[in-house]
């Protein structure tokens, strides 16, 4: 169950119904069929959005200087006004006659009242369109105030629906107002709406679908804003063209879902994310820099609550760092490893070093570094002996991580260098007093600390440098040991997380032929995530396994992306991943981890404060000179408090 204002979401509906040109009476019942829809308990819908001119008909043409239909239309919605009281608003298309005019309108409803009606602004009079034969544009308006169905309503191209009781700023546009070069909406949003409405009427022929849905997910990426569209059904008249009635709901460039009319009415719900949007402008500062003057007119209500029974209607990626369709992993993949790759390169080239230097454990975060050394020497044209991998076995080190190291490095035509560990730490375990026996955290370190003073020293005797295997997840829990393997002189991976580490070796082994390489990726996909610095079991098995001391990798990459990306609050968090991990994760399991994730994630900021350069290549990343810049002794009370007063048996997911 969601409490939706607190978390932020507002539920949309998009209704196409079925019409007959020139008949509001029947209209109008097609449009309280689908609105009662909406408002039931079941539905929950908020807003609900028709198509343009859906009281009469678009295609009504020369009948829309009939006297008769205009009044008729207004009417029936009178009607319509009387005899419901909806908790929730309703944005449908009429002709409206004022100022010696008509005009294209949206009508704007909420429990028996209009709060206003916005004038089409941009008339389409070309093609098939003869729009301006009988309407005229906004630009022609002079009254600010009409009567309409006997109420006193703002009359206004520039109209703002503001709800009282959250950050919810509603804009309309008609149709063709999208089409143009600067859209009405693109002013809406400077001025603060957040859910912009599209009333459109646009016909169908060939590709124009595909056009349609690209306008309305720029538009929404433009003006950061929830985008909605209802486009006239397949009732209207085919004289001369076809209507499909094509329904889309976007979010900040992003299609949440869209459909086209089949037989029976069209009925589209989806939740939109207004504490995202309203998230997404603050961070982007150039959003508000330039403000051209503008007549805004501000309508405020109250919106009625969100039914906090219901469950959330929008997908939740459980894998946000990760495509999900095939075809776009293959493409992600390509890109960021071209990114790894290229920034590597370029820093042997503008530093005129020919070697590299880095440790090979066996695992996923050195697979991957390893792996784009070998592509960035491509680029070049080096030689891969100039890539010098050392594989430095410890304590900790099981023959499986051993041989797959090697196989690895040979397969790739490398320079192997293996230097054991062991007795350099327990020299160093005896200089400074320490009882083996412990095993703790110094037990650890020391390893990890020698390993990375191996590294630079070879560094230094070969003129190269140390290039950082750790990853974006890694850094985010702070699991890595500070000026251990937490330093480098290039760290290739720093903003590539766990989850999407998997995901670039598993697309590196469908790309390669060589069969022994297949093989070792293939084990080390297998192979369960440790720094290996405690001794094996008895069976000469990984016994350290890092997801069972600070939890699972999927878990951590789903919290630092809602946190950081979304800027979402932690009982936000929780509730999203009850959703996301319904099947696998329990209530009390992601509250567990949650609650490590910030704690770690504010207690190990001084490891990032001075972490090393790295490529950049998604949208989340931490380095203290880019996306990141936070003190390293910030309290964490405040978001650990949230999850305390966090009560999984009240939020638990449908």
């Amino acid at each position: 169950m969601f409490n939706s204002n607190d978390l932020g979401y507002v539920r949309v509906g998009v209704g196409i119904p079925h019409l007959k040109v020139a008949d509001p009476a029947y209209n109008i019942g097609q449009i309280a069929e689908i609105a009662e829809r909406f408002s039931s308990e079941r539905a929950g819908v908020q807003i609900a959005l028709f198509p343009e001119l859906c009281l009469t008909g678009y295609s009504c043409g020369d009948l829309f200087n009939q006297r008769q239909l205009i009044a008729g239309a207004e009417q029936e919605l009178g009607k319509f006004i009387s005899n419901t009281d909806y908790n929730m608003v309703i944005i449908l298309g009429m002709p409206v006659s004022t100022d010696n005019q008509l005009f294209n309108c949206a009508v704007v409803l909420y429990r028996g009242k209009i709060l206003g009606a916005v004038p089409k602004t941009y008339i389409p009079s070309y093609n098939e369109f003869y729009e301006k034969r009988w309407f005229a544009s906004a630009a022609s308006r002079i009254s600010r105030e009409i009567k309409l169905c006997g109420q006193t309503v703002p009359f206004h191209e520039n109209l703002i629906f503001r709800d009282l009781c959250s950050e919810l700023r509603i804009g309309l546009e008609i149709c063709e107002d999208l089409w143009v070069p600067v859209p009405p909406s693109s002013y809406h949003a400077i001025y603060g709406a957040n859910l912009l409405f599209n009333l459109s009427a646009s016909n169908d022929t060939v590709g124009k679908s595909d056009y349609r849905r690209s306008l309305v997910s720029q538009q929404s990426a433009r003006t950061i804003a929830g985008y909605v569209y209802a486009s006239a059904g397949s009732d209207e008249s085919t004289t001369d063209v076809v209507f499909s009635g094509h329904a889309i709901i976007a979010e900040n460039g992003i299609v949440l879902h869209e459909q086209k009319m089949d037989r029976d009415p069209l009925v589209l719900i989806r939740d939109i994310d207004i504490q995202k949007l309203q998230l997404d402008r603050s961070k982007m500062n150039s959003f508000m820099q330039v403000i051209e003057p503008k007549d805004y007119i501000f309508v405020d209500f109250d919106l009625f609550p969100f039914n906090t029974s219901l469950s959330l209607r929008r997908d939740i990626d459980a894998h946000p760092f990760v495509p999900s369709a095939k075809g776009d992993i293959d493409a992600r993949c390509k890109e960021i490893f071209s990114i790894q790759s290229t920034g590597l390169a370029q820093r042997l080239l503008k530093t005129a070093i020919k070697k590299v230097v880095l440790g090979i454990s066996g695992g996923l975060d050195s697979t991957l570094a390893l792996l784009v050394c070998f592509a960035a020497y491509k680029k070049l044209n080096f030689p891969t002996a100039n890539i010098i991998g050392v594989t430095m076995p410890g304590f900790g080190t099981t023959s499986r991580t051993y041989e797959n190291a090697l196989k690895l490095m040979k397969e790739l035509g490398v320079d192997i260098r293996e230097i054991d560990i062991r007795e350099s730490c327990l020299q160093h375990y005896k200089d400074m007093g320490y009882d083996i026996s412990v095993q703790d955290v110094t037990f650890e370190n020391v390893q990890a600390r020698e390993r990375t003073q191996i590294l630079m020293d070879i560094a230094n005797k070969e003129g190269g440098i140390v290039v950082g295997t750790g990853d974006l997840s890694e850094l985010a829990l702070g699991w890595c040991t500070y000026n251990g393997d937490h330093m480098s002189m290039y760290g290739v991976n720093s903003s590539v997380p766990k989850t999407l580490v998997r995901h670039l070796v598993e697309w590196y082994c469908t790309k390669n032929e060589n069969q022994e390489i297949i093989s070792a990726l293939l084990d080390i996909l297998a192979t369960p995530v440790s720094p290996e610095l405690l001794p094996p079991d008895s069976s000469n098995e990984i016994s350290q396994k890092t997801e069972k001391l600070i939890g699972p990798y999927e878990l951590h990459d789903f919290f630092l992306y809602n946190m950081i990306r979304q800027g979402f609050a932690p009982a936000k968090i929780f509730c999203l991943a009850t959703i996301a991990f319904r099947d696998k994760f329990s209530p009390e399991e992601i509250i567990k981890w949650l609650k490590v994730f910030y704690q770690r994630f504010f207690s190990q900021q001084f490891k990032r404060s001075c972490m090393p350069d790295g490529p950049k290549v998604g949208s989340v990343a931490l380095s203290p000179r880019g996306d990141w810049r936070m003190p390293s002794d910030a309290s964490y009370n405040l978001w650990l408090n949230e999850i305390e007063n966090l009560k999984p048996e009240k939020l638990k997911s449908p």
